[in-house]
């Protein structure tokens, strides 16, 4: 059986504060990591439901409704385009994903400075796609229209990240879980998810998430997490098996001008069958691959099963979790980093 090769933390984790993420992930799983987040803590605990709260505070942008979005059970009222407005004029104001990185940036500084974090080790910063936060807040025309806006004020924040961190201790993860559900045409949480733009959907996926990978400076690491989605810890819908996973991530490969440094595909807790990695046979070269087959639910023993399915498979391939556990239950965290480290090897 493969031994898998180190670990990546998808990014958010249940701590209060980013110091303890670190300091606790670089402490648990050490050599196994080559870069670690700040645990999405504050307001990016439920990873983009903040987003309805800054964007509304844009001239031209209000909020409709008083019932809470379909994504999750959380009070994030969908948003539109106020009537009169030229989308073309709006101006959306910080993200607060630039915010966050810088500052929690420099408690990686000063934990790296002091020991706790290994020289070498990247400071990973996790971002939505435009797809992800324009499909889940906007509804109808105001899709197509506020795009524009919201892709300007995602890459500004990319590009005030890149500015603040050096390109050598930075790594940038997009994450990509409403374009799996658009493949999908999944409706496990309400309502069908479907693209907004004419042609083809599923090349307008590829060509929007390249992009971003595209924007990613030189120099900056760059990953992607494919994701079947986390609400209430459990998936718009259930995956056959691997191969739509596989299908877009070959494809946003070919389509990118630049290489992934890591792609991360999760695995379901009950596959630990050949049939679901099968497909990874026709997956596309890439320098670290991570497969999600960590579950806090059965620890050791369900990792292990998954890595000997997915070994039959896969040569060589590091651990995660399916998505992130900062919504996992309070007192779990570190059993689950703790498996990390049991079923995995440094680099």
């Amino acid at each position: 059986m493969t031994r898998p090769h180190g670990a990546l933390l998808v990014g958010s984790v249940n701590y209060d504060d980013a110091e303890k993420t670190l300091r606790t992930a670089a402490e648990v799983l050490g050599p196994r990591l080559k870069r670690i987040p700040d645990g999405e803590v504050g307001c990016r605990f439920h990873w983009i439901m903040f987003q309805p709260d800054v964007l509304g505070q844009a001239e031209g942008i209000e909020r409709i409704g008083a019932e809470p979005v379909w994504l999750r059970d959380l009070d994030a009222r969908p948003l539109r385009i106020a009537d009169g407005v030229d989308p073309a004029a709006l101006r959306l104001p910080p993200l607060g994903y630039a915010a966050a990185a810088i500052e929690s940036y420099e408690i990686f500084r000063r934990l790296r400075a002091e020991g706790a974090i290994a020289d070498g080790v990247r400071f990973q910063v996790s971002l939505p796609t435009v797809v992800a936060v324009v499909g889940s807040f906007f509804f109808g025309e105001d899709r197509d229209a506020v795009e524009p806006a919201y892709t300007a004020a995602l890459l500004r924040e990319l590009e005030q990240i890149a500015a603040a961190i050096p390109a050598e201790d930075l790594a940038v993860q997009w994450d990509v879980a409403s374009e799996i559900g658009i493949i999908e045409r999944a409706s496990g949480y309400g309502r069908t998810m479907e693209a907004w733009w004419d042609g083809d959907p599923f090349e307008g996926l590829v060509a929007r998430l390249a992009a971003l990978v595209d924007a990613v400076p030189a120099g900056v690491e760059v990953g992607v997490h494919l994701c079947y989605g986390d609400a209430g810890e459990r998936h718009f819908t259930e995956p056959t098996d691997a191969g739509t996973l596989v299908r877009f991530a070959n494809a946003v490969i070919a389509a990118a001008r630049r290489g992934l440094t890591w792609l991360h595909l999760p695995v379901p807790i009950e596959r630990d069958d050949e049939a679901y990695y099968a497909p990874l046979a026709d997956l596309a070269p890439v320098a670290e691959l991570y497969l999600g087959l960590v579950h806090r639910e059965d620890g050791v023993e369900g990792a292990e099963r998954r890595i000997a399915a997915a070994s039959k498979v896969v040569p060589a391939f590091g651990v995660a979790t399916e998505c992130g556990i900062g919504r996992a239950p309070a007192g779990t965290t570190e059993e689950i980093l703790a498996t990390h480290a049991a079923v995995s090897t440094g680099w």
